[in-house]
């Protein structure tokens, strides 16, 4: 009699009825708020972020060491071999400054370098979740070859029209951001961001050229055509004075002053690069274009629904306000699970590629790490269970009902199908693992 009182009590033990809750880790993502973090350490983006987030870089912004070196290796040969000889040869006071003007002018174009290459281009925030259709007024139809017409949100056409000065101008729907992108606007591959009035992606200076940082770019490239000259200039003034002052031919002017003559070679190249460069985009200037619209549209006067005249195109570039940036990249930002979940992955594996973008992935890894844990739980109740038939403390072949609470709850139920769904023959082997141990 004694015995079956225990028995009966062991079993009220494993068929007590659990009330309808959600799991322990369904109640970690659900009820606890994440951590607060800036909004850089969740960026999407494949910027890099130095003095917690006050400069921003690009992904090759190590080719900034390269460019720099080409800038100040030159001026150090200059001032160390050439411009000794321009002290001798001219007046005291005008040698000096010869000398002091060459560095001074290299430091200040290496200074707009770096505020280029740190600075915001003018990047677009990224939208939470696709438009709606109803807000917009457009029309929801897609056209079939549209490539994200099948993968991509219901109801949302590729292409928007909006009026730029009187001309309508297409506007074209950014997946990865998943917003309308502004006129002039292009979403840079590199970076991975839809940049404001997208001129190019720069691999010397490491970082995407737009509205925010066009102007210090091209001041960069004016400044460095206008070194290259300068010491171009200069390094044939001391070959002149060289042959003057022994009476000797050109050749054995270079061969006195040999670093003279590597110095004309390379700024010679160099000048016909950058002052190309700066020839080009003064082109861009005077007819407000970018470089993506001269290569992608070809506009030409009469097209051009941005030209507003050579005087209005130049203030506008040199003399408008620059606006203030969209991100505040330190600011703390709710730090959510899906945020918190692109974090870590992004500090594991920086700037990869492979690391999930969208809210969709991120949703079905929390699910699975749910399953997961709770078919442990599963798992660790049946070994409990055998581990006390194998001590003894229960029967073998006791009759359980089939109907108890336990095995109908339908938040475990629910999970522990799911997850055999998706990993397939694992998951239903522990599931009927349990079923007969039940049974």
């Amino acid at each position: 009699m004694r015995k079956n009182d225990m028995v009966r009590t062991q079993e009220r033990m494993y068929t007590t009825a659990l009330p309808p809750q959600h799991s322990d880790s369904d109640s970690r993502i659900i009820d606890t708020p994440g951590p607060s973090l800036h909004l850089y350490q969740v960026w999407k983006g494949n910027n890099r972020f130095c003095f917690n987030g006050r400069i921003i870089l690009g992904p090759d912004s190590r080719s900034l060491f390269l460019t720099v070196s080409l800038i100040v290796v030159p001026v150090i040969l200059f001032c160390a071999f050439v411009s000794q000889r321009l002290v001798e040869q001219f007046p005291r006071h005008i040698g000096n400054l010869i000398v002091v003007l060459c560095p001074l002018f290299a430091v200040y174009v290496v200074i707009l370098l770096l505020i280029t290459s740190a600075r915001d281009p003018g990047i677009i925030p990224r939208s939470l979740h696709p438009p709606e259709p109803e807000d917009d007024g457009y029309v929801s139809s897609i056209s079939s070859d549209w490539p994200g017409s099948q993968n991509g949100p219901p109801g949302v056409p590729p292409t928007k029209d909006t009026m730029v000065n009187g001309v309508i101008v297409k506007i074209k729907y950014c997946q990865t951001c998943m917003l309308y992108r502004p006129p002039r606007c292009s979403h840079c591959s590199i970076c991975n961001n839809c940049v404001e009035r997208f001129d190019h992606h720069c691999p010397w200076v490491g970082q995407c050229i737009g509205k925010r940082n066009y102007r210090f770019f091209f001041m960069f490239v004016s400044s460095t055509t206008m070194l290259c000259l300068y010491v171009f200039a200069f390094c044939w003034v001391n070959i002149m004075k060289i042959m003057d002052a022994y009476h000797c031919n050109l050749w054995r002017a270079l061969s006195r002053s040999p670093v003279s003559g590597f110095l004309i070679l390379y700024t010679f190249g160099a000048a016909w690069f950058v002052g190309g460069l700066t020839g080009f985009h003064l082109y861009l200037i005077f007819t407000n274009q970018t470089t993506y619209e001269n290569f992608r549209y070809r506009y030409n006067v009469k097209m051009n629904p941005y030209n507003r005249g050579c005087f209005r195109n130049v203030g506008e570039v040199f003399f408008s306000k620059i606006p203030r940036s969209k991100q505040n990249f330190r600011e703390m930002v709710k730090g959510d699970s899906s945020s918190v979940y692109a974090s870590s992955m992004s500090l594991r594996h920086p700037m990869s590629p492979e690391i999930p973008k969208t809210s969709s992935d991120i949703e079905m890894g929390k699910r699975q790490a749910v399953a997961a844990e709770d078919l442990e739980d599963i798992q660790s109740q049946i070994d409990s269970v055998g581990g006390l038939e194998r001590c003894g403390t229960q029967p073998r072949h006791t009759n359980w009902d089939h109907k108890t609470n336990w095995e109908s709850s339908p938040d475990i139920q629910m999970l522990a199908a799911e997850f055999g769904m998706e990993h397939g023959s694992t998951g239903r082997q522990k599931i009927e693992g349990a079923n007969d141990l039940k049974t």
